[in-house]
């Protein structure tokens, strides 16, 4: 595998570029992907390496730590969805000189600003070197929460707050979204309890049948593969998927493209800093910055298609973002190992599992 992280950006840019070319030659290739749910098969395939090689014993130290946690539920539920709201009125509400209003991107933009971290974000940390145990915990932690407010967020943000700035174009005609908690629910049973299941009773099986050492340094390396074959096939049937709206429609792509990449970046880097500013060591600090700067696009898309059709711009809107989000949050992994080489970690020990290089363990700080 060392070729193949080495060269990871090739290979993904090589991805893309199948998968739009794909798309665009033989754009009838997108229904058979919808009925085989090969999108959904890669995503499930690529979570499970960075959930197979959690220790889960440890999790219940990660759920101990007030301090971030608590730093985690601030990112997620209150800087990220307010950032997200921002820049879709800056760019789609029509208040910005040369930029006319687009009702459609803008509820997009909500519906991807209020579904928080689940599926990509195991795959960016891990290729950072973050804690597989703190991303795992974090996503599971959040997405408890957003079980039960995704529908409240996006009510809010999406039809009680445009009114109240004046711009009640935005969500004309829209009186309420029916999204219900089990929509919710069912998005995230299957993108991430098929692999969370699987990782646990892979290590459950494994280190009793074989022992924690077979387990840790002949089946972990042994399924590392997997999670690059499969992010690389993600991204060509995601890309494939939508090879024709892309050609067609490139201006609409990039002008989604500018508030997403501006949002990643500052969540990312907002993020990040705050984990240092808690203390947090490298592994965390770094599962905190990418559980913050990623989204839900899974649960962002199902819903959008299902309250506006498969055709229309919010549900096109919320397709570009995972095409964003991987270019983006894979240039930040390689800015998260810059971090990791160009800052003094020595005293950054909040959140630390490592006990032999960490000292005494604390369970808030």
């Amino acid at each position: 595998m060392d070729f193949l992280d080495k060269y990871l950006t090739v290979w993904i840019f090589g991805a893309m570029a199948v998968g739009v070319g794909l798309g665009f030659v033989a754009p009838s290739v997108t229904q058979p992907i919808q009925d085989l749910h090969l999108v959904e098969i890669g995503l499930i395939l690529m979570m499970y390496p960075p959930l197979a090689k959690v220790d889960y014993g440890q999790l219940p130290t990660v759920f101990k730590n007030v301090k971030v946690l608590g730093l985690s539920l601030v990112q997620n539920w209150l800087i990220g969805p307010t950032v997200m709201f921002s820049l879709a009125i800056i760019f789609f509400s029509g208040v910005t000189p040369g930029l006319p209003a687009r009702p459609e991107f803008f509820l997009g933009l909500v519906f991807i600003g209020m579904a928080r971290c689940i599926a990509m974000v195991l795959v960016w940390n891990e290729l950072a070197e973050g804690s597989n145990e703190y991303a795992a915990g974090l996503v599971a932690f959040n997405s408890v929460f957003q079980i039960l407010t995704y529908g409240v967020y996006i009510w809010f943000f999406a039809l009680v707050v445009p009114p109240l700035l004046g711009m009640e174009s935005l969500v004309a005609g829209i009186e309420a979204f029916d999204i219900t908690p089990m929509q919710v629910f069912e998005a995230i049973a299957v993108f991430l309890g098929i692999p969370f299941a699987a990782g646990i009773l892979s290590r459950y099986v494994g280190t009793r049948t074989k022992g924690v050492e077979w387990y840790e340094e002949t089946f972990e390396p042994t399924i590392s593969p997997l999670t690059l074959i499969a992010l690389l096939f993600t991204v060509v049937v995601m890309f494939a998927m939508q090879g024709e709206r892309i050609v067609a429609q490139p201006t609409d792509v990039l002008l989604i493209a500018v508030p997403l990449t501006v949002y990643f970046v500052v969540m990312f880097f907002v993020s990040f800093g705050m984990g240092r500013e808690i203390g947090a060591d490298y592994s965390t600090t770094t599962a905190i910055g990418f559980t913050a700067a990623s989204n839900n696009f899974e649960l962002a898309i199902a819903v959008a298609v299902a309250v506006f059709g498969v055709g229309s711009g919010v549900a096109f809107a919320t397709v570009v973002g995972p095409l964003i989000e991987v270019p983006v949050l894979l240039a930040l992994v390689h800015v998260a190992l810059y971090f990791q080489r160009r800052f003094d970690w020595d005293g950054f020990d909040t959140g630390r599992l490592d006990a032999s290089n960490a000292g005494p363990a604390t369970n808030d700080d």
